[in-house]
């Protein structure tokens, strides 16, 4: 077997491989996104920490208490 053959061989086994299907994790992170902001709909995944909310809070809606933002 000559290195033609072999390099055409790997292609195909390559090519198989190649069709197990795509790894993106789009539609995990869109269903881990359970932190919604009651005013403007935002969303934040659930890792989301306070300050980040916090922040958020202040400085999208001014007037309202983070309380009245999030539920967490």
């Amino acid at each position: 077997m000559g290195n033609g053959a072999k390099a055409a061989s790997k292609r195909e086994r390559n090519a198989k491989d190649a069709n197990t299907g795509g790894k993106s994790q789009l539609k995990s992170n869109a269903a881990a996104k359970t932190i919604i902001c009651k005013n403007c709909k935002q969303d934040w995944q659930g890792t989301t920490n306070k300050a980040t909310l916090e922040q958020h809070a202040s400085s999208r809606h001014p007037k309202l208490k983070y309380e009245e933002c999030f539920d967490k």
